[in-house]
């Protein structure tokens, strides 16, 4: 929970070989990104965090609230409860707004065409990561704020300042993100594709993410990759930039099957449309005729990586269950329809229109006013403490 800075950025004690470049997978889309752009500084107005975690794993994201002297909002559901987030906050001296949104009710936010399309099926993801962070978005346009910063309870930023360089960029950036250091943040299928020597980058997401108000209007659909897809707009990549560094803390991406089966689907449509823009063409290119296309590579690609960890990987427990998570993750895509990835990206498209005529609606509704009251609205229980 507590783990030092240091170890976090410490490179694995045994180097891995590398093998060639798969031909059935682009292992890095940084160069999508602006890098070291020139950024005035700039105040963070709010850290919004989504946690699920005990009250210690908010320790950090409180000193970095603290040294930027701005709101700290907690979306608190699981482990973590509002009230012991406000009293961690308030004994160090930090304005917060945090609530409980295990009881939120179902028109907290719109309910999307793309939730509904998944619900009750193979390919329904039952978490409240994309609710609390579009719940996020939500008291950012209510409260009035410009520049907002996402952190994720299990990310260390070892320089505070960091955020106000990325806050700082966002004059000419929809989107800034930290670049991710620590242990890697990728999907399962990804995961094992390094570990077995294969060629595998990472990109900016919401674990360390600032955004500004004409961003707001975007959301975070209920799928893994929701932040990709975030930073979308209708034909490509919204202007993005990274810089700084934000450390992920370890976690074991193998402990069993469901988290391969339930980003697979998300990360099939991320890297699939990620693919696109990596090749200069639109989102329009994304037709039934493509994805029949990508999805083959995609198999392609998990079976390439299943003989990979089978070459490279030392026998027990541990092969045993990454070959499994990734077979999980071939049995998943294996149900996935070039019609279904259609559908899918016709009704984000939809959603992006409902869900910006929400957020208008929400600003012009409470006009800048305190979030408290866009919470007892939607009937959340919540707790605010203000600076001393």
């Amino acid at each position: 929970m507590n783990t030092p800075v240091a170890a976090l950025a410490t490179a694995p004690a045994h180097p891995r070989p590398r093998a060639p470049r798969s031909q059935n997978h682009n292992g890095s889309h940084r160069h999508l990104l602006t890098r070291d752009a020139f950024a005035v500084p700039a105040g963070v107005d709010a850290i919004i965090v989504p946690t699920a975690r005990p009250t210690a794993y908010l320790e950090h994201v409180v000193a970095l609230a603290k040294h930027h002297g701005c709101t700290l909002v907690a979306l608190c559901s699981r482990h973590a409860s509002a009230d012991a987030a406000t009293a961690l906050a308030e004994r160090a001296g930090v304005e917060i707004v945090a609530t409980d949104i295990a009881e939120a009710p179902e028109d907290a936010v719109p309910v999307f065409g793309t939730t509904a399309m998944l619900r009750g099926g193979r390919f329904d993801r039952r978490t409240d990561t994309s609710l609390k962070r579009n719940l996020g978005l939500l008291l950012a346009a209510a409260a009035g704020w410009e520049r907002v910063v996402y952190v994720d309870d299990d990310v260390v930023i070892p320089n505070p300042d960091d955020l106000g360089t990325a806050v700082g960029l966002l004059d000419t950036f929809t989107g800034v993100g930290l670049s991710v250091g620590g242990y890697p943040d990728n999907s399962v299928v990804c995961h094992a594709y390094r570990e077995a020597g294969g060629d595998q980058d990472t990109f900016i997401g919401s674990g360390a993410l600032a955004i500004g108000r004409e961003s707001f209007t975007s959301f975070f659909p209920d799928i893994y990759n929701e932040d990709w897809f975030f930073l979308l707009n209708d034909t490509g990549l919204s202007p993005s930039a990274v810089t700084g560094l934000a450390l992920q803390k370890p976690y074991d991406p193998y402990r069993d099957t469901t988290r391969a089966r339930t980003e697979e689907l998300g990360d099939c449509l991320a890297e699939g449309l990620f693919g696109l823009l990596d090749g200069g063409r639109g989102l329009t290119g994304a037709t039934a005729g493509y994805w029949r296309w990508f999805l083959g590579q995609r198999r392609r690609f998990i079976d390439e990586v299943i003989t990979m960890v089978g070459d490279t990987q030392p026998e027990g427990p541990a092969k045993q269950r990454m070959v499994a998570a990734l077979k999980a993750a071939r049995g998943r895509n294996r149900l996935i329809e070039p019609q279904l990835c259609v559908d899918y990206l016709t009704a984000w498209r939809a959603d992006r229109e409902v869900w910006r005529a929400h957020v208008e609606e929400v600003s012009r509704r409470y006009g800048g006013g305190p979030v408290q009251k866009l919470l007892a609205d939607l009937g959340l229980l919540h707790r605010y403490r203000p600076r001393p």
